[in-house]
């Protein structure tokens, strides 16, 4: 009777941690939509903030950088950014938060929390944030 809870009890554990490790990259933009099949028009500013971004990622990973802290802070510098230089209203406006809220969220955590593994995950998050903002939105 012993092993046989102590087999559950290993089985449980096992399998709870897999499936947080699955789901950890995991992001929910389900409200995230185009506009009538053509992406939503942003101002310049948000545009070349995003694109900044982007490109600071890119850096970052070609350089097999570590320190998520300071790519968190120069990312957070390009939302600030952002968010002072917008002047988007209406639907597109809350379209953008829908990829914005959450990539702010994983900046923080860039930023601010000392485990590596929540680091790297919340990078990986961003990365499939500003993907989606690049298929969704244009300045065009």
């Amino acid at each position: 009777m012993k092993y046989l809870i102590f087999t559950c009890l290993i089985f449980m554990t096992f399998n709870c941690k897999n499936n947080n490790t699955e789901t950890e990259t995991d992001v929910n933009l389900d409200a995230l939509i185009l506009n009538q099949g053509k992406p939503w028009i942003v101002n310049n500013e948000t545009h070349i903030g995003i694109t900044k971004m982007d490109s600071l990622i890119t850096k970052f990973a070609a350089s097999k950088g570590q320190n998520y802290t300071l790519l968190g802070e120069s990312l957070s510098k390009q939302t600030s950014y952002i968010i002072k230089n917008c002047s988007m209203k209406g639907t597109a406006h809350d379209q953008l938060h829908v990829v914005l809220v959450p990539m702010l969220d994983d900046i923080s955590v860039m930023k601010e929390v000392n485990d590596i593994r929540a680091k790297k995950t919340a990078l990986l998050k961003l990365q499939i944030y500003i993907e989606q903002y690049f298929k969704h939105f244009t300045t065009e």
